[in-house]
């Protein structure tokens, strides 16, 4: 924004302008109003000057003095009414332009509040206005994302949640018709379908606390090692039955950091998750600690579908999903990732995602720090 651009200066500029008329008329009044009497009080003969007509000394002073001080209150009153009308039409049309957008701001505001998320301002300006204008709009662009998103979460967990309650329907009402035989393998088929629906619920209420600053982090000194072997334990059988590869690289010495162990096993869960999900089979997945003087970092990087250039700075937002199609066939409601960004804050860290484009895997870190700096070798 250029220098006279900027609203302030446009209404310096009109204060001004209104002195400037003021002025203008004041000077152009007195000039007049004072020509015209001397005019005619002008001699215009040397007999004039000459003869005994002339007025005499004394009466001159009060009769010019009472013509300056007519002229003076006349020039003043022409230029104050000047001056007034000049500052009517000037604050009319000053306080136009400003008070007819800032209504047209109050109306999408109010608008926007309502929840008409596609309202947009159409201010035709080049100061302020335009600038707030803009961020209206910005802000209308991301709640309307933001609405969108949680629309497609209503129907992706509508979806998640109708297929295990389907498949417990439908074999609940087989064996109460005899139609399916009460076997072993019918009621660990239920309760499969039952944790999936408990995990969900979990996974929901887990980003509802989050997003309420609600989380509770009960930390205390522990081995980074121990969360991450639980985990590694837990994810291998399904890492074999999908014929991907998953790699384990630790340090030899314990890594000591103050953490929640329960929290930092949700982040590694959320993350080998999301890297199993979209790593094809014949695949790999690498888990690797880089433990350094001041903090500890994880890294997981995996040779999966790869995260496009434009949703690397998106993948951490609530209900965010690259491929959406995949994630619903494989069960993912793109919260895991927005909870692990929450739980590593809660920690005090960083976490961010890197790719070199689609179909070049992924690399995941975090960041956590250490109680205190490890002692350098000697």
């Amino acid at each position: 924004m250029t220098f006279f651009r900027q609203l302030r200066w446009k209404l310096f500029f009109s204060h001004m302008l209104i002195l400037g008329i003021g002025v203008i008329v004041l000077i152009a009044t007195a000039f007049f109003l004072a020509s015209a009497p001397l005019a005619m009080e002008t001699p215009t003969s040397v007999s004039d000057v000459l003869g005994q007509n002339v007025p005499a000394p004394s009466a001159s002073p009060p009769a010019g003095q009472e013509r300056f001080q007519i002229v003076v209150e006349q020039s003043l009153l022409i230029a104050g009414f000047a001056a007034l009308a000049a500052a009517v039409v000037v604050s009319l049309y000053v306080s136009r332009r400003i008070v007819e957008p800032l209504q047209e701001l109050s109306l999408v505001s109010r608008r926007l509040a309502q929840g008409y998320y596609r309202e947009r301002t159409a201010i035709q300006s080049d100061d302020e206005m335009a600038d707030l204008a803009s961020s209206i709009n910005q802000l209308a662009d991301a709640l309307e994302k933001t609405e969108q998103r949680r629309l497609t979460l209503l129907a992706d967990v509508a979806h998640e949640l109708r297929t295990p309650l389907t498949t417990i329907e439908g074999y609940m009402e087989g064996l109460i018709d005899g139609v399916i035989a009460p076997e072993p393998e019918t009621f660990t088929l239920i309760q499969h379908e039952a944790t999936r629906l408990k995990w969900l619920i979990q996974e929901l209420a887990l980003l509802s606390r989050a997003e309420a600053g609600q989380l509770r982090v009960e930390c205390k000194l522990l081995d980074l090692k121990a969360p991450i072997l639980n985990v590694v334990a837990q994810f291998r059988p399904q890492f074999t039955a999908q014929e991907v590869t998953l790699n384990l690289d630790l340090p030899p010495e314990p890594v000591m950091i103050n953490a929640d162990s329960d929290r930092i096993e949700q982040i590694l869960i959320n993350l080998l998750g999301n890297a199993l999900h979209y790593t094809p089979p014949g695949g790999h997945v690498r888990l690797r600690v880089m433990p350094s003087d001041y903090f500890v970092q994880i890294e997981i990087r995996d040779t999966g579908i790869g995260i496009p250039a434009e949703h690397l700075p998106h993948i951490f937002e609530r209900f965010y999903r690259v491929d959406k199609s995949r994630a619903r066939t494989s069960g993912g409601t793109g919260i895991g990732l927005t909870i692990a960004r929450h739980l590593v804050y809660a920690h005090g860290g960083e976490i961010w995602a890197e790719s070199e484009g689609a179909g070049r895997g992924a690399t995941f870190f975090v960041t956590l720090p250490l109680p205190e700096p490890l002692p350098l070798a000697v």
